[in-house]
């Protein structure tokens, strides 16, 4: 893959269709991490993981290979970016043993959590006084497609996730700002299950390589691609073959 372009899938499970494309020996994360140079770590999101367990992960992959992590429901739903001081240090310390194989922040909103600048504000503030690497945030719902929004996410250098199906107009684009790009794609027409056809997967191509594109005014740094239909097993299938375009 073209350098500074990440290829993942939300998990590192290995469907039975495609299980010869991937290395036949080592754990299921080494042989994942055999033909695809990213994951996305969404069991994070559900429980906390000791220290060790991502000292582990990242032991097993190669020097290239890069975790993004899914923030913890406690802190973007159940208290909803407010006093979340003490759990963002847990989680940071926990991550922390990913070290440098350590890739972006997934910060996903509720659907029914609209932009509100001063909450949202606080908890950048925070996060940038605990964390300086990069954080993706991907909220779902349509105040977040807003200028006002864009100029915070651009302030503390967040970038907002490109999401297909997006859940309102304007959240099928990255936007925010502009240093790292992150595409999560869950499957359409059928969230989660549906596969993409090879037309869309070349269309999605030739999309993201412009944001590397020399010419490009202000080109990323990195290029995330996730997919999250793993429902039916498509996504192991929808990397291989993007990562083969790119």
């Amino acid at each position: 893959m073209a350098d500074g372009y990440f290829v993942g899938t939300a998990g590192w499970n290995i469907p039975r269709a495609h299980r010869d494309r991937f290395a036949a020996h080592g754990s299921q994360l080494q042989r994942y991490a055999s033909r695809l140079n990213a994951v996305e770590i969404n069991t994070s999101f559900y429980r906390s993981h000791a220290r060790a367990i991502y000292e582990r992960w990242a032991n097993a992959v190669p020097r290239d290979f890069r975790f993004a992590v899914k923030m913890p429901k406690l802190v973007t739903h159940e208290r909803a970016l407010a006093r979340c001081r003490d759990p963002l240090r847990r989680f940071l310390d926990e991550i922390g043993g990913l070290g440098p194989k350590l890739g972006p922040l997934l910060m996903q909103l509720p659907p029914s959590f609209g932009f509100d600048a001063r909450r949202v504000g606080r908890f950048f503030e925070l996060m940038r006084t605990l964390h300086r690497g990069a954080i993706v945030c991907e909220p779902r719902h349509e105040t977040w497609a807003t200028d006002a929004a864009s100029l915070l996410l651009q302030r503390f250098n967040v970038a907002r996730v490109a999401a297909d199906p997006p859940r309102a107009h304007g959240l099928g684009d990255p936007g925010g700002w502009t240093g790292i790009v992150y595409y999560r794609w869950h499957g359409s027409p059928r969230q989660y299950f549906s596969p993409y056809s090879s037309t869309a997967l070349r269309a999605l191509a030739a999309r993201t390589a412009q944001h590397l594109a020399p010419s490009t005014v202000a080109p990323s740094t990195t290029v995330w691609v996730i997919f999250d239909n793993t429902g039916s097993g498509a996504a192991a299938g929808n990397a291989l073959e993007l990562a083969s375009l790119v």
